[in-house]
This record gives C-alpha cells, sequence and structure tokens, in this order.
C-alpha cells in the first residue's frame, strides 16, 4: 500500500512537472505571437500591404511547432541516437544549400536561409538542436574517453565545422550561441578541468580577434562602445532600443501603444523585440517574462536530473542550455551590454523556424521526461 501511494505521489509529480512546462512554452509562443503582431503591424502594412503579414508567419510556426511537440514527446528519444548520423548529414546539407544560388536567400548581406518548394527555413536554427543531439549521443557513448583529448575530437571537429558554415553566413550570434552551448555539454558530459581552459582561454582571444578581422563587426564593436559617436549609422539601432526601453520605465506605455516600431527601431518584430515588449510592458512586465524563461529552464533541468539514462539527461540539458543563453545574449545586445548580433528571443521573436525548432526540443525533454522512472 505504501508502494502505490508513493508511486502515485511520483505519477502526480511527473504531470505536474510536465503540465508546467507545455503552460509555460504555450504562453511564450502566445505572449510571442502578440508582441509580433504589436511590433510589426505598421511595418508589415508599409512595406508589405498587410498588417498581418508577419502575424500569420508566426502563428504558422506555433502550429507547426505544436505538432513537431506533440510529435517527439511520444517519439522514443532514444531513436535520435539511432539516427544521430542522418540528422547531421542532413544538417550540413541545409547549412551548405544558403550558399546555392537559387535556394540560399540573401539578407542584408546576411546568406542565412534557404527557400525549398516555396518554404523558407533558416538551417542555422536547425544545426543547434542537431548539435545537441550529437554530442549527447556520443558523450553517452563514450563517457570515459571524453577525458582525453582525443576522445574530445570528434565533438570539436563536428561543432567547428558546423561553426565555419554559419560563419560563413555570416552569423557570429549563432556560433557564439553554439560554442557556449558545446562547452556547457562537454563541462557536464565529464571534460577535464584542463581541457576546459585550454578550449576556453583561446576561444575567449578568439571572439575579438573574428571581430577585429571583419569591418562591419568592429563598426558594431565601435558602435556599442559610443552608439552616439554614429547616431545615423552603426549606433542607431541601439539608440532607439534604448530609447524604447527608457521610455517604458516601470509600466510601461500600455500593449500596441509603442513609438519605437513606426519604422524607428529596425528589426523590432525580429531580433530587438525585447525592446519593444519593454516599452508597453514596462521593467517589471518584463522581469515577469524573464522569471517566465528561468521557470522553463529550471524545469527543464530538473527533466534532466531526473532522466533514466545519460543519454537523455544531456539531451534534456542541451535544450535548456540553448534556451537559457539564446535569451541571455538577446538581453544583453537590446540594452546594449554587449556588441549587437542578430540572434532571436526564443518563442518570443518573428521567425517560424525558430519557433518550431524550439518547441520540437520542448517535446523532446517532455518525451525524456515521461520514459523517466524518478518522477
Amino acid at each position: 500500500m505504501e508502494h502505490l501511494k508513493k508511486l502515485k505521489c511520483h505519477n502526480s509529480k511527473y504531470l505536474k512537472d510536465l503540465i508546467i512546462v507545455i503552460l509555460l512554452v504555450l504562453f511564450l509562443a502566445g505572449f510571442g505571437a502578440l508582441m509580433v503582431y504589436s511590433a510589426s503591424y505598421y511595418s508589415a502594412q508599409y512595406h508589405y500591404g498587410n498588417k498581418y503579414f508577419f502575424l500569420f508567419k508566426q502563428i504558422m510556426g506555433i502550429v507547426l511547432g505544436i505538432f513537431a511537440m506533440i510529435f517527439f514527446a511520444f517519439f522514443d528519444y532514444h531513436l535520435l541516437k539511432k539516427f544521430k548520423w542522418w540528422i547531421l548529414i542532413a544538417t550540413f546539407i541545409l547549412l551548405g544549400l544558403v550558399f546555392v544560388p537559387g535556394i540560399g536567400m540573401e539578407s542584408y548581406g546576411a546568406k542565412r536561409w534557404v527557400s525549398i518548394l516555396g518554404i523558407s527555413l533558416q538551417p542555422s536554427e536547425v544545426a543547434k538542436f542537431a548539435l545537441v543531439i550529437f554530442i549527447a549521443s556520443y558523450m553517452s557513448e563514450n563517457h570515459d574517453k571524453v577525458k582525453t583529448f582525443k576522445g574530445l575530437l570528434p565533438v570539436l571537429i563536428v561543432g567547428g565545422l558546423m561553426c565555419v558554415l554559419i560563419m560563413l553566413e555570416p552569423s557570429m550570434s549563432v556560433t557564439m550561441c553554439i560554442c557556449f552551448v558545446t562547452l556547457f555539454m562537454l563541462i557536464i558530459g565529464g571534460m577535464s578541468k584542463k581541457h576546459t581552459l585550454m578550449f576556453s582561454i583561446p576561444a575567449s582571444f578568439a571572439v575579438p580577434l573574428l571581430i577585429i578581422l571583419e569591418p562591419y563587426r568592429l563598426k558594431r564593436l565601435m558602435a556599442f562602445i559610443d552608439p552616439w559617436a554614429s547616431p545615423q549609422g552603426e549606433g542607431f539601432q541601439l539608440i532607439q532600443s534604448l530609447y524604447s526601453l527608457g521610455d517604458g520605465g516601470l509600466f510601461g506605455v500600455g500593449l500596441f501603444n509603442s513609438r519605437q516600431k513606426y519604422l524607428f527601431l529596425p528589426f523590432a518584430e525580429s531580433d530587438f523585440i525585447l525592446s519593444i515588449i519593454g516599452e508597453e510592458i514596462g521593467f517589471i512586465g518584463t522581469c515577469f517574462l524573464l522569471l517566465i524563461f528561468f521557470a522553463l529552464v529550471y524545469k527543464l533541468i530538473k527533466i534532466a536530473l531526473n532522466a533514466k539514462d545519460r543519454f537523455g539527461a544531456l539531451l534534456a540539458s542541451g535544450v535548456a542550455f540553448i534556451i537559457g543563453v539564446q535569451t541571455l545574449l538577446n538581453v544583453a545586445v537590446v540594452t546594449g551590454s554587449i556588441p549587437p548580433t542578430g540572434l532571436p528571443l526564443p518563442f518570443i521573436s518573428s521567425g517560424g523556424t525558430s519557433v518550431s525548432v524550439f518547441m520540437a526540443g520542448i517535446g523532446v525533454c517532455l518525451n525524456v521526461a515521461r520514459s523517466s522512472n524518478k518522477y
């Protein structure tokens, strides 16, 4: 009888955690759609003659994401390990297709999208999760080997090739995200302290070097240091972002009442949507939104800690790290804490590929939780 009571209690906790994760994700996606509409309806009407242009695309991404989340919640995550090489090959093909004329799509000098059968896709969004699957699979199968440099080479080679292709697009922000997530996963996977320092120190020097080598990155760095030195140039976006956040104050100017979205703030519906959120719902509302992200990451880490096997633990940790790192980088950009980079806010920013892939990642975590016997 006592065993049945414990089992019932475990099942209750298990269901509660799953429901909380689902509700948090649906809230973020729903709020994101609302804010995408608020941030974009004027520019969408101006550029496309349809104020719902970005909203429709976002809703399509969310609907697709819900189906993906349900599918992966019931899809045995162990099969991802079995298909890891196929997933990796498909990802590299997609990353390569962005450079193929007629398939790759260029926007603002960057080739980050592919168009297949009229459907646009951002391969770098898929690449982050494909790399997590590969690292989780490799490290769960080679736990003892990863304590040696030779044992780490497969992860470093695959991650390095992926970063090179993404840097060529170019997209330094996604590259940074992948590097951080890879490092975190290697650390929790058992990488030694010596190797952690060996990779961390050169990586910290590589970032300023990459900035110096590319003129546009150097201009962004100068704009970050003093945006008012070029208020109509590289510093314009950051200045408008700070104006937006400043206007919001503690409680905001009210939903749909932002002024910066009237073509003052570039990419208001995507990379800088948090600026519009801060303007409309204020500092308090923005803090509440970040608490939602914190709660989601916390629940995903809890799922990872209670996973029944090493692969599931690393898989859920990887998804949690992607969400956490990308959220922190986006917040740092819009507040002027780091130089501007094009990285969307998970579940919130406009982008069908992004929201769909993130929700699919949540589905994998739900599957890890369902398979656990520790709830």
